[in-house]
C-alpha cells in the first residue's frame, strides 16, 4: 500500500490560518520510521544561533547534523527508497500539485533525517525561494513534549500555534514570503527527530518524471 498517498488522500487536515498548511496523521509505515529513528546521526557540540545553517558563526557541523537521502547511501535505507519512489510517483505528484497549486514537472526532491538536540531553536522565518514544498515528519521515540513542534507566526511575527510533535505527524505547505515558521527556545531532554521532504527547483539526486510527457505517451 502506498501509506504516504493514503495519509494525504484520508488523513490531511487543512489549516487556513495564518496561511495555509496541512497536517497529516500517520503519512510513514513503520519500517520508514525505524529507519529514521536509527539513522546515525552524531552528537556534535555546537553554539545554536536560531538557524540550522549558521551555526553560530559557520564551521560545518550543520551539515553533520542531519542525513541526507541520495543515491550515495540510498541502499541502506530500503524503507526510505520506497518512500522516495511515492514521492516521485505520478498519483503523489499529482496530490500535491492540485493542493498547493505549484508545477512540479521541472523539480528535483530532496529528503533528509534531522536530529535536532539539547539548546537547538529556530528563528522564525520563511524557506528559499528554491522550495516549492516543505513536509516535516516527526519521530518522537524518547517521548519529547508535544510542545517541540513547529511553531507557526502570523505576518506581525507573532506566535498564532504549535504544530504537536507527535510520532508520526507531518505538517506542509507550500513555502511563501508569508509562511512564518520556527522553533521556540524550549527544553529537548534528549533529542528532536524528523524527516525534511523538499520538492526544489535546485538539482538533486532525484529529477521529478514530466507528467506531461508521461501523459503525452498515455
Amino acid at each position: 500500500m502506498n501509506t504516504l498517498l493514503h495519509a494525504l488522500r484520508n488523513t490531511t487536515e487543512q489549516c487556513d490560518y495564518p496561511y495555509r498548511h496541512w497536517l497529516v496523521e500517520s503519512p510513514l509505515d513503520d519500517d520508514t520510521l525505524t529507519e529514521m529513528v536509527k539513522t546515525a546521526i552524531p552528537d556534535v557540540p555546537r553554539a545554536y544561533d536560531g538557524t540550522r545553517a549558521a551555526d553560530n558563526g559557520g564551521g560545518g557541523l550543520d551539515g553533520k547534523l542531519r542525513c541526507y537521502i541520495g543515491r550515495d547511501n540510498i541502499l541502506q535505507f530500503p524503507a526510505i527508497r520506497n518512500l522516495i519512489n511515492e514521492l516521485m510517483s505520478p498519483e503523489t505528484l499529482d496530490w500535491f500539485e492540485a493542493n498547493l497549486g505549484r508545477d512540479l514537472n521541472d523539480a528535483y526532491l530532496r529528503v533528509e533525517v534531522i536530529a535536532d538536540r539539547k539548546g537547538f531553536w529556530l528563528k522564525p522565518h520563511t524557506d528559499i525561494k528554491e522550495k516549492l514544498m516543505s513536509m516535516l515528519i516527526y519521530a518522537n521515540p524518547y517521548n519529547e513534549s508535544e510542545n517541540l513542534g513547529t511553531d507557526i507566526y502570523d505576518d506581525n511575527r507573532q506566535l498564532v500555534k504549535t504544530v504537536p510533535y507527535r510520532n508520526n505527524l507531518g505538517y506542509l505547505f507550500a513555502p511563501g514570503d508569508n509562511t512564518w515558521h520556527g522553533l521556540e527556545k524550549k527544553e529537548i531532554q534528549k533529542e528532536r527527530r524528523s524527516m525534511l521532504i523538499n520538492y526544489v527547483t535546485f538539482k538533486t539526486d532525484w529529477k521529478l518524471p514530466s507528467r506531461r510527457q508521461m501523459r503525452r505517451a498515455a
